[in-house]
């Protein structure tokens, strides 16, 4: 694969790469560079988590070392009560090798590294500190503020999140970080402050951030309607999609479409599949796409009715899922420990 098909395939469904000019320069200098993306156990994943799931293939077929960054120390800063964090770290563990599997990854240049494997070491600790004394409060607050649930008295915790999350980038021996879109202010934090410390700024490379299944907002483990857990039955996935928000003719803010686009179009497309779904014939039975911009062009058309749409995505959804299912059979009690609120 030369330079530009590397480039083509990593940068595809991308909302900003900071930026294009290092990353051609760093494919250039290296055939295996290394990317890491952070996902603190917090919530129950979802669905969502396929967005990002598709772009660590892209960068595994691109030859990229992927590292996942399993950040529990990020998640108790973020709130997740810390009798908490092994049990969630054990379900993250499993469900996100899970993912990439039924996504046909090659995990061969894949590994997951546990934050607080590294992040509770002296000399980590020590250069937070210094980088504490470079980071203004506010510029801290901003950079958190769309990531961390704040709140109307934020703690303390909030304010370090971004700054561990810049230094990852060094201590994870990564050429580059991927996150969604909502951690632009954290990404050129990093890039900001790192050489301040004698480290090298990296590549950031940021993922549009998919509306949720309900009306507004993106798709989040802390409002249940918006979004279907990896682990769902196929009655619930089914349930889910039936109640989404997908409003006849519009795609702008529908969730179900976005997930289409950046999931189940990339799948099938990769695959050399078209999408079908499935219509009686006095509904002018079966249609097949074999790309995203010509079934949006029939949807907003009004050629493609949204309970059609929806009954064919909960059954590519429910074949994601499968195999992510039979990975928790007999881990009843696992998810229970995990979320016992649930």
């Amino acid at each position: 694969m030369d330079i530009d098909e590397r480039m083509r395939l990593v940068t595809r469904n991308m909302q900003e790469v900071i930026t294009e000019e290092e990353l051609r320069k760093l494919l250039v200098e290296k055939d295996h560079p290394a990317m890491y993306l952070g996902t603190a156990p917090t919530g129950r994943p979802h669905v969502g988590y396929f967005v990002w799931a598709i772009k660590v293939m892209d960068f595994l077929k691109a030859g990229f070392h992927v590292k996942i960054l399993l950040a529990d120390i990020h998640a108790a800063l973020d709130n997740t009560p810390w009798p908490l964090l092994e049990k969630r770290y054990e379900y993250y563990n499993i469900v996100i090798p899970a993912m990439l599997e039924s996504l046909g990854a090659d995990l061969s240049r894949f590994e997951i590294v546990r934050g607080s494997s590294f992040q509770t070491k002296p000399e980590y600790v020590y250069d937070m500190w210094k980088l504490s004394t470079i980071v203004s409060v506010h510029d801290a607050h901003k950079a958190a503020s769309e990531v961390v649930k704040m709140g109307d008295n934020p703690k303390l915790s909030g304010l370090i999140y971004p700054l561990m999350q810049a230094l990852d980038e060094e201590y994870l021996a990564v050429d580059m970080q991927y996150g969604g879109a909502d951690q632009r202010k954290i990404f050129v934090l990093a890039r900001e402050s790192l050489p301040k410390l004698g480290y090298r700024s990296r590549v950031e490379f940021l993922s549009p951030l998919v509306p949720g299944l309900m009306q507004g907002g993106k798709m989040s483990s802390s409002v249940k309607g918006s979004k279907i857990d990896l682990i769902d039955d196929e009655r619930a996935v089914q349930q889910k999609l039936r109640d989404a928000y997908c409003p006849e003719g519009e795609a702008e803010g529908n969730g179900v479409l976005a997930f289409m686009k950046h999931v189940l179009f990339i799948v099938k497309g990769d695959r050399g599949e078209e999408f079908i779904i499935t219509r009686p014939e006095k509904f002018g039975g079966d249609i097949s796409f074999s790309n995203y911009a010509d079934f949006e062009a029939a949807y907003t058309a009004k050629k493609v009715h949204p309970m059609d749409v929806k009954s064919a995505v909960a059954r590519e959804v429910n074949v994601l899922l499968a195999p992510i299912r039979a990975r928790f059979v007999g881990k009843e009690s696992l998810i229970a420990d995990a979320y016992p609120e649930n």
